[in-house]
């Protein structure tokens, strides 16, 4: 196995262009060589310059590839990004949190990663470079399918960007598994509320993860959540609206019906926690 460990962003493109296997925190990549060898180059993004860290832009925000779930937890955000910060509690154990990448989370594309209904809810896109130039998906479009995303051989995802407008509002993520602490989701939602003038909300963004075989937005049930009160809104989660959009998976951890349940159920919760909030 060649193992390359570049400092420059241009030379880690050239690397993966030739067939190199990208790696960060590895705590997907790492169980993954238990089960099939990998026996070709290894490319270790850590020491990247630009990859890691949060920065306010023009724009709104951008997080590098490589920044650990631990730092996006200690990062100081509005309020809109505190579904993020509460999936990042939950993305295993403090030790993972230490070396698992927001990147790496988005490029396994496992349907249960607990950082995609957050990001979803924040209108995220991500950046994908190569030597050919730099080009930006919405991470919905990125995500296509379980452990399959849009990415090409010869790119690196090089950050998450959240527009500015996304920074706007309150956020709450909630997450349901067979038990309370490191646990793959059964079903999580994240929920992203902007109020007028008059305390309604002006736009909403939910988010469901777990439930199919990529994390998904509701779009009909967030427009029925516009003009209501944030008291309201928890009344209003209607499964009619959602389990179309939603369409529920069966697998070994839970039946279809049970994760419907459980999203409608958490969609809820989150927004009483939201309602509370702006309460007090």
């Amino acid at each position: 196995m060649t193992f390359h460990r570049p400092h420059d962003l241009g030379e880690a493109l050239r690397v993966v262009a030739s067939g190199a296997v990208p790696a960060a925190g590895c705590t997907d990549l790492f169980p993954a060589t238990q089960r099939a060898s990998l026996s070709g180059p290894v490319l270790d993004l850590t020491a990247v310059a630009g990859l890691h860290g949060i920065t306010r832009t023009p724009e709104g925000w951008r997080i590098g590839a490589t920044t650990s779930w631990s730092a996006v937890l200690h990062a100081a955000l509005p309020p809109a990004f505190d579904a993020l910060k509460q999936a990042a509690r939950e993305v295993g154990s403090v030790q993972i949190q230490n070396a698992g990448t927001v990147g790496g989370n988005l490029c396994n594309a496992s349907p249960a990663a607990d950082g995609v209904p957050p990001l979803l809810a924040l209108d995220a896109l991500v950046e994908l470079a190569s030597t050919a130039g730099t080009r930006r998906l919405p991470l919905a479009d990125f995500l296509t399918g379980p452990r399959q995303t849009a990415r090409r051989p010869d790119e690196l995802l090089s950050a998450v960007l959240v527009p500015d407008a996304a920074g706007q509002g309150v956020s709450c993520f909630a997450k349901l598994g067979a038990r309370r602490y490191l646990v793959i989701s059964i079903a999580m939602t994240a929920v992203r509320i902007v109020l007028d003038g008059e305390g309604r909300i002006a736009t909403a963004a939910l988010a469901v993860g777990a439930c199919s075989a990529t994390a998904r937005r509701l779009a009909v049930q967030e427009a029925a959540l516009q003009g209501l009160t944030p008291g309201a809104a928890g009344a209003a989660i209607d499964p009619a609206l959602i389990l179309p959009e939603l369409a529920p998976i069966d697998d070994p951890r839970a039946d279809a019906a049970y994760r419907g349940t459980a999203a409608v159920e958490l969609l809820r919760r989150c927004l009483t926690r939201l309602a509370e909030g702006a309460a007090t």
